[in-house]
């Protein structure tokens, strides 16, 4: 009788703890993953992609605590299939192939290791039949296909490396769009009125045009490489550890002015300092102790400054006689953050005693209620023509019947009010009678002004009228003047014109800052015109005399189907004659993240959320995707102009928000709010600054950044860009990807690769004659110089924490340009916080770096 044949041994549950048993555990739960959401997704009407791949990463798990070869080639078919997939999705898109390509060939690299193959192949073949005997036959496991580990490890990490070559290359491509600026023009910067020293910095922007230009030339682009630090300075003013906790922002975005030798800045506490402009050395500090405990928002962008004349006449507002005259004659004009107006001796840092009641002025005079942190000023006042001009900051989102938004001009002599722009009055100047209050709700006016003091005009970018996301109770006046410019007359405050850039806003698309005013060739000749940059990415350009559009603007059809009872404006006014910085629509090919799974559930979320595009309303059923959303393309930090050259140079960031409304008694039964009577009872806070209230109509709202399981972003790169745009051609000349994801919260960490995907920026720029651009601002937390006319990085400096603020460039009493940032960081952005100011400058022999105290008696 015959003997049967040897029976391979059955795999035993041990064999599950073998490397490639682990590893099939390890493949199933990420083929669970994928499959479950991937399900849900195809109900949603998306890619069935993820159901298949996941179906087939759990069979190959399977196989792989089977201790069975085919794994190795099934997992290499779903990868080619994957990688045909990814092609046919987004095409060589490196950054956009990075979650579908990147992890998948990581884990082939896993798969093609020695411990994880051998075993595979490892068993020994059983004895075969003699040769003489062809007919005999074992049970016997045919030799698999041979798989060589390091060539399957070569084939995945060269995939992988491809991968990150390409988003290098999408990176470089993106560099450069359109025609490099070869030459440029002679620089012939018109000259600012009021005028500002060659070497000085004496308003936000330089000058009250806000172009954020210098005419220095110090530092070149063949020599901004040699920058190196001069000295730095802490103001030892740290947030406290709730000043940074849910949704609560302490923000350090002073751009310091620089009169004579001296940088002026203030704190997000508030603190004004003196700082010698060539060495740093302190000169004086003054803190007006103000209670910031309500605040939810604790950012101070700079401070203005005044000189009397030096025969000044007398005036209503100023009369002679006064004893204390002579007092202040050079002035700091600064805000706190309870809500007065100081003035002080840029001299000493002391209150001058002739202004307002020893040196302050109530904001809150003839404002009705105004709960603590409800109402203050974050951008600096603009003082021209003998006025200090200012609007201020409201806790928007809480309520209808917030504090006014109305604007006022007070004389900087005496502190005595001017004249008040009330918008929701007849005569919008008339003043206040006794026991009157100035129209509450109204949108407010908040960012940095700019004027022309020739024409006499100051230029105020206005907000919503409270609250933002519902708009069904807003007043005629509301409607006309939400996110709107208005022209103002300097010494009357009478309106000259205004210009609407969002009909009936219920996005939070208020305009952040004033406009930057330039001078434009048309075939009329050469017309004073002015840009107004905006959150959508829309670039209006207008003549600054009447407001009307020098570049085409066209009412186009928008989405409708809002909240019930909400009324949506059916089209809004784009800038169609000049080049639009608006991101493109997003695809659900767009929807992005670190790896398959989160980049599916945001596509899973991106599916279940409503989005039409741009201006697609706040709904209440499925929740809305707001791309861009009320940080907007461009904020607060505007953009800079090179007035000989006409060229725009703007920073813009890229980051959607998920909108989400509930019906106000579901939001309070789930605790995120609490049931408010009204003004006369304290305000309850929500239980996070995203949420919004909204009091007095039906609904709460949710406003979040719209990120991934991992802390990754939705949507893919670029986040963040540099854009340089011909204002004669209306063109942009070039554009590239700014910052870099080293410093930013990917899988909750502070350090990941510098990769080039451009990053969310906060905080400005500026432009010299010399064609070298300055920025910080972005989140990686380095201090940057670009060539203006190729949008190539020169220079790059690491800084102590974030730099989100506007930096601005001098000439010291040495001789030497220097450029000037402040890094310390936003609470919103997530970057380090710090208190640092930090100066560069070009070597001179000998020199060394100076660092100066914190606080007085400390290094």
């Amino acid at each position: 009788m015959e003997p049967m044949p040897t029976p391979l041994k059955p795999r035993r549950f041990s064999a599950w703890l073998s490397w490639p048993g682990l590893t099939g555990v390890v493949v199933i739960l990420l083929g669970l993953a994928l499959a479950i959401p991937g399900g849900w997704l195809i109900v949603a009407g998306g890619s069935w992609y993820y159901l298949l791949a996941g179906l087939t990463l759990m069979a190959v798990g399977v196989l792989l605590g089977l201790g069975r070869w085919e794994a190795l080639w099934l997992y290499a078919l779903l990868f080619l299939a994957t990688a045909l997939w990814a092609y046919w999705e987004v095409g060589l898109d490196g950054w956009q192939l990075v979650p579908r390509l990147l992890t998948p060939a990581l884990l082939g690299v896993w798969l093609s290791l020695p411990w994880v193959v051998r075993p595979l192949h490892g068993a020994p073949r059983p004895a075969g039949p003699p040769e003489d005997d062809p007919l005999a036959t074992h049970s016997v496991r045919p030799r698999p296909l041979t798989y060589r580990p390091w060539l399957g490890v070569g084939v995945y990490a060269l995939v992988a490396l491809a991968i990150v070559v390409l988003g290098y290359r999408v990176s470089a491509i993106r560099a450069v769009e359109g025609n490099p600026l070869v030459g440029g023009k002679p620089v012939t910067e018109p000259t600012p009125n009021p005028p500002v020293p060659e070497g000085g910095w004496q308003y936000y922007g330089r000058t009250a045009d806000g172009d954020r230009f210098s005419s220095l030339s110090q530092i070149r682009p063949d020599n901004v490489n040699q920058l190196d630090l001069a000295w730095s300075y802490r103001t030892g003013d740290m947030p406290s550890d709730f000043e940074n906790q849910n949704g609560r922002e302490f923000n350090f975005e002073a751009t310091p002015i620089k009169v004579n030798d001296t940088l002026y800045f203030c704190t997000p506490h508030r603190q004004v300092i003196a700082l010698d402009a060539t060495t740093g050395a302190v000169k004086w500090k003054y803190d007006p102790h103000n209670d910031t405990s309500a605040n939810e928002y604790l950012a101070c962008r700079g401070v203005a400054y005044y000189e009397k004349p030096a025969e000044a006449a007398p005036t209503p507002l100023a009369p002679t006689g006064n004893p204390m005259a002579a007092a202040c004659p050079r002035r700091i004009i600064a805000t706190t953050a309870d809500a007065r107006l100081m003035a002080l001796d840029a001299d000493t840092g002391q209150p001058c005693p002739d202004f307002g009641s020893n040196g302050y002025v109530s904001l809150t005079d003839a404002m009705g209620p105004v709960p603590p942190g409800f109402h203050f000023i974050t951008s600096q006042p603009l003082v021209v023509n003998n006025r200090v001009i200012l609007g201020g900051w409201i806790y928007d989102n809480q309520s209808k019947g917030e504090p006014s938004g109305v604007v006022r001009a007070y004389d900087p002599v005496s502190g005595a009010l001017a004249w008040a722009w009330d918008m929701g009055r007849p005569d919008p100047t008339a003043p206040l009678t006794p026991g009157e209050v100035y129209t509450r709700g109204t949108p407010n006016g908040w960012g940095t002004y700019t004027a022309d003091p020739a024409l006499g005009l100051v230029y105020i970018p206005l907000g919503n009228a409270t609250p933002d996301y519902y708009g069904a109770d807003r007043r005629p006046f509301d409607d006309a003047y939400s996110s709107a410019l208005v022209a103002l007359d300097i010494t009357t405050g009478q309106e000259r014109w205004h210009f609407q850039t969002v009909h009936h806003d219920v996005w939070d698309f208020d305009l952040p800052i004033g406009p930057s005013l330039v001078e434009v060739s048309t075939p009329d000749g050469v017309v004073p015109a002015l840009v107004q940059t905006t959150k959508m990415g829309e670039l209006y350009l207008l003549d600054r005399r009447d407001g009307h559009p020098l570049a085409r603007v066209e009412e186009k059809a928008v989405p409708g189907r809002g909240l019930p009872g909400e009324r949506l404006s059916p089209t809004q006014p784009f800038s169609t004659g000049m080049p639009s910085l608006t991101p493109p629509p997003l695809r659900a090919t767009d929807a992005w993240g670190a790896t398959p799974i989160d980049q599916l559930l945001c596509r899973l979320d991106f599916q279940r959320r409503r989005y039409d595009g741009l201006y697609t309303p706040p709904t209440l059923d499925r929740g809305t995707i707001a791309y861009p959303a009320f940080d907007g393309v461009v904020d607060w930090h505007g953009a800079s102009i090179d007035p000989s050259r006409h060229l725009l140079i703007a920073n813009a960031s890229y980051i959607p928000f998920t909108v989400d409304i509930l019906p106000r008694e579901e939001a309070v039964k789930k605790g995120m709010i609490k049931p408010w009577k009204g003004w006369s009872e304290p305000y309850p806070k929500p239980k996070d600054f995203s949420i919004g209230p909204q009091y007095g109509t039906p609904y709460a709202a949710v406003v979040q950044p719209w990120l991934g399981a991992f802390g990754a972003p939705c949507h893919a790169p670029p986040w963040g860009k540099l854009v340089a745009i011909d204002l004669q051609s209306r063109t942009i000349v070039w554009q590239r990807p700014l910052g870099t994801t080293r410093d930013t919260n990917l899988f909750n960490i502070r350090t990941n690769l510098p990769l080039p995907t451009g990053i969310f920026n906060i905080g400005g720029n500026l432009v010299t004659a010399s064609g070298v651009i300055f920025i910080g601002a972005t989140a990686d937390q380095y201090l940057r110089a670009f060539d203006e006319h190729t949008g190539r990085e020169l220079w790059k400096a690491r800084l102590p924490a974030g730099g989100q603020a506007n930096p601005m460039t001098y000439q010291g009493k040495d001789g030497r340009q220097y450029v000037v940032v402040a890094a310390g960081g936003h609470g919103g952005l997530r970057t380090r916080n710090g208190d640092y100011i930090m100066a560069y400058a070009l070597p001179t022999p000998g020199a060394s770096v100076v660092g100066m105290e914190s606080h007085p008696g400390s290094h």
